[in-house]
Parts: structure tokens; sequence; C-alpha cells
């Protein structure tokens, strides 16, 4: 009987559609892992077919081809370890959430998922049927139970793999970033050492799919819940912990252990990977957005310039006679600060033409937000028209405090093809730009270091600047007050009368409710942007577009 055990945790980035691509990064984590004496290489779960596929697990021809991956994979690795790796597998008429052990060239073993998410942003009794609570299977003699994801974050599963013999527990995971979701994390599973007695593997894959990002932070447990090994955040690593039998059992010994940034530091560096994966993953190179010597279209060009570098970063700026000079200087020292492409295009003449084509039909009506709009969707326009001419994503720059309320023109300044900061309030976003100014991490960044966002654009009062004087205080309240109400009545679904409680005034709460619900059409047409926090806008709160209710606390 064998004393020791070497797992190999490979926390790495799959794509969601790209098996072929998918396997070969399975195929090389399992080359390190035979190359460094392993019995078992472990991937995260749903690895094949990359995470989240949403409906795309349901077609036949996918997860069949899928399926055939595996096996394939499955041959290419028969003379060494083992090899985890999770996929779909069908059975009957049920489709499953799978974990498949490949080993001597076959599928010697493969866990169903039990328990389904249906929360958040995932919608996983949609997509598969729940599988039957198996006992643990073998690799090198010793016997290991893997719960999938969800599965360990209930107690039944992992106290049916004690109870049937499981040595140690591997919990293979898909698991997205939200603000201090590791410490849920390790809570959790904590209590599954805790109750088991058994060690545990917490394998997390990295990378970002859509709105969400995976965050990694692969961790190993010992019972009573010491961590002997804690991977980085973000990053993909091939890491291996061993294993040593002891009178009590087997237990980890201690290995790779990253300290974890702080939630500021995190946050960024979760946008920054999010706008990259969502780049690199659907082919596209270059980006492009205006930049209108505000604090969010500046962070915006500074996290497109750490995800992609400044010299595939164009910035456009786009002035009516309503554009403060104050606005031109800040603007164009934030390009040149970024070392970006920083081009001027006036709306004047554009606008004008406008004007003159729609006056027989406005004459006798007086200006008004309509002529506002105007020049948000002009400037879209021209935006849309650099972007299909070279070829360049182009950015939309609204704060979650804009997208919540409805402080945005749709088809002007929300035209884009991603929205990097769609999950940060306004107060959030200043502390980031300071946060940038500050630091700088050239292992993850592209950008330069040093301050990219000059003094005044943090702290002069925000502004469209689509008429004389305006500032956004003269449409809503000030952001601190505004941020509080959302992060109420969004982030915790307060009531009004919690709202007050809190000591905010009725008009200003009742008024956001109004702005938030009736802006909800406009977010159903907004670009996807990263997820930070539990109840960002899209999966995590899904509102219907017509709503008459409105709470009368």
């Amino acid at each position: 009987m064998a004393d020791r055990f070497r797992m190999t945790l490979a926390q790495l980035n799959p794509t969601v559609g790209d098996l072929g691509g998918n396997a070969a990064k399975a195929r090389e984590a399992w080359a390190t892992g035979k190359a460094a004496g392993a019995d078992l290489v472990a991937l995260p779960e749903m690895f094949i077919t990359g995470y989240q596929t949403q409906d795309l697990i349901m077609k036949p021809a996918f997860h069949q081809a899928a399926m055939a991956e595996i096996e394939a994979l499955a041959a290419a690795c028969a003379d060494g370890p083992a090899l985890g790796i999770g996929g779909p597998w069908i059975e009957g008429r049920g489709l499953y959430n799978a974990y498949y052990i490949l080993h001597g060239g076959t599928v010697t073993a493969r866990v169903l998922k039990h328990h389904l998410p249906n929360e958040t942003v995932f919608d996983e009794e949609r997509l598969f049927e729940h599988g039957d609570v198996t006992g643990p299977f073998v690799v090198s003699g010793v016997r290991i139970g893997a719960p999938i994801c969800e599965d360990a974050w209930h107690e039944d599963v992992c106290e049916t793999l004690a109870e049937t013999g499981a040595e140690i527990l591997l919990v293979p995971n898909g698991s997205p970033y939200y603000r201090n979701k590791f410490e849920t994390r390790l809570n959790h599973m904590v209590a599954r050492v805790v109750e088991t007695g058994l060690p545990l593997v917490y394998l997390n894959m990295v990378g970002g799919q859509d709105d969400q990002v995976f965050d990694g932070g692969t961790f190993v447990l010992n019972p009573h819940g010491k961590p002997v090994v804690q991977l980085p955040v973000f990053d993909e690593v091939i890491s291996h912990v061993d294993f040593a039998r002891t009178d009590d059992g087997w237990r980890a010994e201690e290995g790779d252990f990253t300290t974890h940034p702080d939630a500021m530091e995190q946050d960024y560096r979760c946008v920054v990977e999010a706008l990259r994966d969502y780049m690199g993953k659907t082919g596209f190179k270059k980006v492009l957005l205006g930049l209108s010597g505000g604090i969010d279209s500046a962070i915006v060009a500074t996290i497109a310039a750490d995800a992609l570098g400044p010299e595939n970063v164009r910035c456009v700026m786009l002035p009516s006679e309503y554009t403060s000079q104050a606005s031109l200087d800040d603007a164009e020292a934030v390009a040149k600060a970024l070392g970006c492409r920083y081009d001027y295009v006036p709306i004047k003449q554009g606008r004008a033409a406008i004007t003159a084509t729609l006056a027989p039909l406005m004459e006798g009506t007086e200006p008004d937000i309509t002529e506002e709009n105007i020049q948000s969707r002009l400037r879209g326009l021209l935006l849309m028209a650099l972007s299909n001419k070279f070829g360049e994503m182009l950015l939309t720059t609204g704060n979650k405090s804009e997208v919540a309320v409805g402080y945005a023109t749709i088809y002007g300044d929300m035209s884009g093809g991603y929205n990097p900061i769609k999950d940060l309030y306004k107060t959030r976003v200043f502390d980031i730009c300071r946060w940038r100014n500050a630091h700088h991490r050239p292992e993850w960044m592209m950008g330069r270091a040093g301050e990219m966002i000059p003094a005044n654009v943090i702290t002069k009062p925000p502004s469209a600047e689509l008429r004389e004087d305006q500032k956004d205080s003269d449409s809503l309240p000030d952001y601190p007050v505004l941020d509080g109400i959302l992060e109420m009545l969004v982030d915790r679904e307060a009531s009004v009368a919690d709202c007050l409680a809190a000591g905010y005034t009725r008009e200003d709460v009742k008024r956001v409710e109004h702005l938030l619900y009736i802006s909800e059409y406009k977010r159903f047409q907004s670009a996807p942007g990263p997820r930070l926090s539990k109840r960002s806008f899209w999966l995590d709160r899904r509102y219907p577009i017509v709503n008459r209710w409105r709470d009368d606390g």
C-alpha cells in the first residue's frame, strides 16, 4: 500500500466551445504532471467545454463532440498518471455535468453532479439532470471523492463520500468571482473537512467568459481546516500537492502558498482580465473609446491599456461647443500619460447638419433633452464608424450608478461591445482611480506605471457637458447618496422603508426607485461587462422591462 500520493492541480483558463484548444491545455497539464511524478492530474469542472456554456451544452452536436474529445484525450494520455477533467455526459435521455477520470487509455470513473445551482448567474436546473450520489473512485490505491462544485457546498454529498471510504476530497470548480467570495468558499470547505475529517482540494478555474471571471484561488485544507496550499487569484498555475499517509489518515503537506491581494486590487484585476479575455476569445485585437475628459472614460482607457497594451487603444475626443477647455486638457493628458493614440473629432459640423435636417419637423418647439441626445448619438455614430472601418471594438463607459438609473443615451454613449465598469458604482470608480494611480503590477498590467488619471479628472464635478453649465447633480442626487440608495435597492433588495430608516429622504429614494425601474429597457440592450458583485445587472438581477409596481412603503 502506497504511503504517498501526488496530485497536480491545473488552475487553467479554458475557452467556451474550443474543444480542441481545451483538450490541448489538458494534455500539456497532464505532461507536466507526468514529468513531476504525479498520480493524478486534476482539471476544473466542465473544462473540456469551457464554463459557463449556457444553452450551448444542450445542443446534441456540441455535447457529443465534447464527449468524443474526452475519449480521444483518454487515449492520448494512456501512458502516465490519471487525468481528472470536467465535461458533459449523456445517460439515457439525461444530460449531466460530469467529472471524468481517465487512466490507461480509457475512462475509469465518472462522477455526476448532484446539486445543481439555480441562483445568481447559474441555471443548471435548466441544463442538467441531477446525478446520483456515488462513492469514491480509486487512483493508485487511494480512494478519492469528487463532489463537483455545488456538491461541496452541501454536507450530504461529502458525508456520503466519507461514509463510503473516501480518503481525500477533490472539489473541481467553475466558481466565478464576486467581491470577497474567497472567504465564503473557504468557510464552506472548512465545514466539509471538519465534518468528514478528510483533507480537501478546492480546484478552481481562471479566466473571463462574457460577464463572469473565474478567479482561481485554488487551495488545499487538512482536517480541522488548516490551509496548506493556496494558489494565486486570476493566474494560470500548475502546482503539485503531496499527500502522506499517517496514523490519522491522509494529510496534505505544505506546498505553494500565495497571499491574495486586497478587494480593491482584485476588483481592478478582474476588470482587466475580463476585457483581455473577452477580446482574446472573440478575436478582437484593438479597442477604441470616446475620451471625454471625465473620470469614467479615463478609467476605461486605463483598464484597456492595462489589458491590451497602450498601442492597441485608440482614444477619441469628440467635442461640442459645450465641452470645456478643462475637459479638452484632461482628455489629452490621460491619453498622453497612457501612451495611447489620441484623435480629435469635433461634432459641431455634423450636429449643425442634423439640426438643419430636423428643423422643419421641430419648428415651434423648445430645445430640451432631444438636442442633448442628438449630440450623444452623433458621437456614437462616429465611434461606430471608426470601429467598423478599423476593426476596433468600441468600449462603452457607463458606471453602475448610471446604468442603474438610465443616466445614459441609448444608441449614443451606450453604444459599444463591452463595458469594463458596468458593475462599479461611481463612488467605487473614484476609489479605483486613486488605487491605479498609486499602484502598478507589471506582472499583469500591460500599461505604464505612474499617475494615469490626473487629479483634476478625479476632483472636478462630474458632467455630461451636453448643455451650458451642466452637472450630474442637476439630475441626480449626489453620488454618495445615489450609490447608497442603489446599494440598498439593488444589491440588498431593500424596501423604501429600509432606505428611509437608513437616513435617506423619501424624495431621493422614490426618485431613484422610479429611475431604476423605468431604465430596465436600457439595461436589456446594454453591453455586457464584468461581474464584481452578487447583484450585477444581467444574470444576477432579472427584472421585467414592463413593470408598474412601486414600493409605497
